[in-house]
């Protein structure tokens, strides 16, 4: 039974999230319908995160076994022949070890979030961006995030909902830049407490805007109490944009 890896791009506005649920459309159910379309196989996929509904991916990695040796091309062509009403594209297919796992094999999950910085709402990009019409300061917004890299407890940064073990982290990354109207932050960890991108996207952008002081970061940090974040950002700005193994 071949395992195949998968590098799948998607829009994650249609979806209530990655994660298949009963009688609810997600990106997940979509992908594993397709499959089953061209292979006749019921199977269920393992994906390196469960992206929020909202959230978008330009390098999701998942991994299907299937019954039967197909070339990995052939897998990817009639996946994406099966999805051409979704917003979901298979980017690449090749065949993996067998005991490589698209979750537990990953060492690095890699995030963007994009911020739309102008008066105007967007147009185009709409669901894509995160809007904030208040000019961001972008070099306080870097020395903010420089608080949170490294081993920390995150439990600020944490959903109340998060299933995770343990709030500690590491964040290997934490980077914010400017190109034209938009702010771009990257996040780079091992792996992510729930939310945890969007707690610190937002509270970033309170810093931003003026509202908190470069400090305040390090001082909501140490709180290690979910009250004490900013404001979450919405789920539309924030991409899945790779996974290292």
């Amino acid at each position: 039974m071949p395992r195949y890896r998968l590098v799948v791009e998607y829009d994650g506005g249609p979806y209530c999230g990655f994660q298949a649920q009963a009688d609810l459309p997600s990106v997940q159910g979509a992908i594993e319908a397709a499959v089953a379309a061209f292979s006749g196989q019921t199977l269920r996929l393992a994906a390196a995160g469960r992206t929020d509904t909202g959230v978008h991916a330009t390098g999701q990695v998942v991994h299907i076994d299937l019954d039967r040796d197909w070339p990995a091309d052939t897998v990817r062509n009639a996946i994406n022949a099966h999805l051409t009403r979704e917003p979901i594209s298979i980017l690449s297919a090749e065949i993996a070890e067998a005991d490589w796992h698209a979750r537990f094999s990953a060492v690095e999950r890699r995030y963007l979030y994009r911020i739309l910085n102008r008066r105007s709402p967007p147009a185009l990009e709409r669901g894509k961006v995160w809007h904030v019409k208040k000019p961001l300061d972008v070099e306080a917004m870097q020395a903010a995030a420089r608080h949170l890299v490294g081993l920390h407890d995150f439990t600020t940064f944490r959903d109340v909902k998060c299933q995770a073990k343990s709030p500690v982290k590491t964040l290997d990354v934490a980077e914010v830049r400017r190109e034209g109207e938009l702010v771009l932050l990257t996040f780079k960890a091992r792996s992510f407490l729930h939310r945890q991108v969007r707690s610190m996207t937002g509270t970033l952008a309170e810093v931003g805007v003026g509202r908190w002081a470069v400090d305040d970061v390090k001082t909501a940090l140490e709180a290690k109490d979910r009250t004490a974040c900013g404001a979450v950002a919405p789920a539309d700005g924030l991409y899945l944009t790779g996974v290292g193994y």
